[in-house]
């Protein structure tokens, strides 16, 4: 009589049905928001020729997640995951078919779009956390540094090739950009629905303050998801340089728009190519000592491409920045969700999506603050050192997030 041989659960992502739909949904929102970005950025200076009302886009959209960190992430914990990005999606669908009403309209005043954008980046909010915590739900741990990585290689595709979608879209017709981006984002609603139900394991807890801020009370009292959030919130504070990249192509570079493009989309290409690496030799052991090294990596070649004089030299050079941020975001991603309850995830996500969306603002903040004072060389080339120093302080605060091996389970308590 024989014994049958337990099969050991696939590392790969895309073996799980659900994971399938989930990677197709993001890759299809990646995609509709890029094109929404750009054909709203150009039809708002179509309209006013106001450049300080572009800077209140991206205000416009990050402004929900901050006054709701709260609730995001509480209803992410104590409702269906999927049906939360669902209703999240159709809100967005509306907001773009919004946003097509309005072009249609030829109105002459901007308000509309920035009453629209403030509901978009509402949808976003709630819609975050969601889909963060659902990922774990629907591939087994050891799949779940795989699940991480191939899933940024989809939003890393929309954010090289989506914005010069969006262009050619919209140069044929702002009608055009807004109906696809409107079209991709209802095949997203399909593509969500399609996810067989995971199972999630609410919180039995009683609504107090307690649990609102569960996700802040589990984050600093857990040492090494406090390293995973904030490591990566002061890395990219430090060593973001794309706000100076248009400065860097015309009086550096003495180079045109096509240069220009090309810095752009050199980070997602880098990432792209990383994560294609990462998923043919998956990361198996000493995980925690990556992660310090590659933001460590991270820094060194924002002060290459911040030092270099060529484009030649500083394409590769943000290339590589970008391949080592893949690493880094695959290990911490992971080493994060592990160390995270079933129960608490949405609120920790919640916690972790507005840090990232704060680290981003407040790093072009920093950059230009700093390059009007000391130059665009020196502010890139400071904040390239400053992440090197993030990477060596933090792997002696958080000892046990440096020493963390395994990305399918938790090595150290």
């Amino acid at each position: 009589m024989s014994t049958a041989v337990p099969v050991a659960p696939s590392r790969l992502a895309f073996t799980y049905k659900g994971f399938r739909f989930f990677w197709l949904t993001t890759l299809l929102v990646s995609f509709a928001v890029q094109i929404m970005s750009v054909s709203i950025a150009w039809q708002i200076y179509d309209v006013t020729g106001n450049v300080f009302l572009l800077g209140l886009v991206g205000l416009s959209l990050f402004l929900p997640a901050l006054l709701l960190i709260l609730l995001t992430g509480l209803t992410a914990d104590r409702f269906n995951r999927r049906m939360i990005m669902a209703v999240c999606l159709s809100v967005e669908l509306l907001c773009a078919l919004g946003f097509l009403a309005f072009v249609n309209a030829e109105a002459h005043e901007v308000w509309p779009i920035f009453g629209i954008l403030i509901v978009l980046g509402t949808a976003r909010a709630f819609w975050g956390p969601a889909a963060q915590s659902l990922a774990p739900n629907l591939v087994p741990p050891e799949a779940l540094s795989n699940a991480i990585t191939v899933n940024a290689s989809a939003w890393q595709m929309a954010s090289i090739m989506g914005p010069a979608a969006g262009g050619l879209l919209y140069g044929i017709s702002p009608t055009v950009a807004f109906g696809t981006a409107g079209t991709l984002l209802m095949l997203a609603v399909v593509s969500v629905l399609l996810i067989p139900k995971p199972a999630q394991r609410g919180s039995g807890q009683a609504t107090s303050l307690e649990t609102i801020f569960g996700g802040f009370r589990y984050i600093f009292s857990n040492k090494v998801v406090l390293g995973a959030i904030s490591l990566d919130m002061f890395a990219v504070l430090m060593g973001g340089a794309v706000a100076l990249l248009p400065v860097y192509a015309k009086d550096i570079l003495h180079a045109g728009p096509q240069e220009l493009g090309l810095l752009r989309a050199a980070p997602g290409i880098g990432a792209i190519a990383m994560a294609l690496f990462l998923t043919r030799f998956p990361i198996t052991d000493h995980a925690g000592k990556l992660l310090f090294l590659f933001v460590g990596l991270f820094g060194l070649f924002t002060v290459v491409f911040g030092l270099s004089t060529t484009a030649w030299i500083s394409i590769p050079a943000l290339a590589l920045v970008g391949a080592s941020d893949m690493v880094s975001v695959t290990i911490r991603e992971t080493i994060m969700q592990l160390w995270t309850p079933e129960e608490v995830r949405g609120r920790v996500n919640a916690v972790n999506s507005v840090f990232i969306g704060a680290s981003n603002e407040l790093g072009e903040f920093r950059a230009g603050t700093v390059a009007h004072f000391i130059g665009p060389v020196a502010a890139v080339v400071i904040g390239g050192v400053g992440a090197i120093g993030v990477a060596i302080i933090w792997s002696r605060i958080f000892p046990g997030l440096r020493e963390q091996r395994s990305l399918a389970k938790r090595m150290v308590d």
